[in-house]
């Protein structure tokens, strides 16, 4: 029994029992990872997955078993490199971050930039999901941190530390009568209109549905997106009143939308950056965390990490006060 053939075993059932996507997932063969599953099932003479013809079919329960014990195996020989990198102070390797398409795009390039630039044999990998996927994808150990946004309590799953606090801002064509109100915005304003706004507004326990359903009101979506840029999109064409964070509003989209502030009208949301605690992070990535929470200190998050302290977070800052630091003259909102 090898470190490879765990690997391979893990990828295969994270693939969806197709072998010749694992095999491309892990840079190997498809008939290299057959050969390596058939002799791993002769050393323990069983089989891990029942077959239909030349296909996986299922994960047999003993199979189930074995694989459970081979991602906590792989999570240790991770965790062996990393701290052998660190320790001989090597910045070289990789680095995953699972976000939404919001902090993607609007939040996370200067400090991927300023990154870069600090480690630049680093591989960067960010991948962005709906928020419904981020921290599912978290869990099955697909990154090395997630940042995230919820108007409740701290994400599950990892060391949750809170970045900063935003609003919600409403945005329409300055041609719509929502562009000349003269008074604050009121959720009835809205309850009428067709909606445009992110995919997660559509789950039952959305804030943004449950403070209209709070009030006795029903909102209507006319469309739903996981990328703001696209929301201002179809607002612009026309589709309905769009519903977006802050930080998604750029200088430039005041030239043809008006902004209306709708933070007394819908709960504050957080945004957390979620570290692992089951492997030992590369010290380049506690340089990301520190950059992304400069109001915290970088030991501080190392107990938490450590099981030293129960962390005590002091209360995050607003978007508004941070973000000089998370983005470009040319992104300023």
């Amino acid at each position: 029994m090898t470190l490879t053939q765990l690997r391979y075993i893990v990828s295969i059932a994270d693939s969806g029992l197709n072998i010749t996507l694992a095999a491309e997932r892990i840079h190997a063969t498809q008939p290299g990872v057959s050969k390596q599953l058939k002799q791993l099932e002769g050393e323990l003479g069983f089989q891990l997955f029942t077959r239909k013809g030349k296909s996986l079919h299922a994960v047999t329960p003993a199979g189930q078993q074995v694989i459970a014990r081979a991602r906590a195996i792989l999570e240790e020989a991770r965790s062996i490199r990393a701290l052998a990198a660190n320790l001989r102070g090597d910045d070289r390797g990789e680095l995953t971050i699972l976000t939404t398409h919001t902090q993607a795009r609007f939040v996370l390039p200067p400090a991927v930039g300023a990154f870069k630039q600090r480690y630049p044999m680093v591989g960067f990998h960010l991948r962005p999901h709906g928020d419904a996927q981020v921290m599912s994808l978290f869990a099955g150990g697909q990154a090395d941190l997630a940042i995230i946004s919820s108007s409740g309590p701290a994400p599950l799953g990892g060391l949750s530390v809170p970045l900063y606090s935003w609003s919600r801002a409403v945005v329409v064509p300055r041609s719509h009568p929502l562009a000349t109100l003269g008074r604050p915005l009121r959720l009835g304003d809205l309850a009428g209109q067709p909606l445009v706004s992110y995919d997660s507004s559509l789950r039952p326990e959305s804030s943004l549905r449950q403070a209209f359903v709070n009030a006795g009101m029903t909102p209507r979506f006319a469309c739903t997106s996981s990328d703001a840029d696209l929301i201002k999109t179809y607002v612009r064409a026309g589709l309905g009143v769009g519903i977006l964070a802050e930080m998604a509003v750029l200088p430039e989209d005041t030239r043809d939308l008006k902004v209306l502030d709708a933070s007394h009208l819908l709960p504050p949301c957080t945004t957390w950056l979620v570290l692992r605690r089951d492997r030992v992070l590369r010290s380049y990535t506690l340089s990301l965390a520190e950059q992304l929470a400069p109001h915290l200190d970088r030991r501080d998050i190392q107990a938490a990490l450590a099981g030293d302290a129960t962390p005590e977070w002091p209360t995050p800052p607003n978007w508004n006060e941070l973000k000089s630091q998370f983005t470009t003259p040319s992104m300023v909102a």
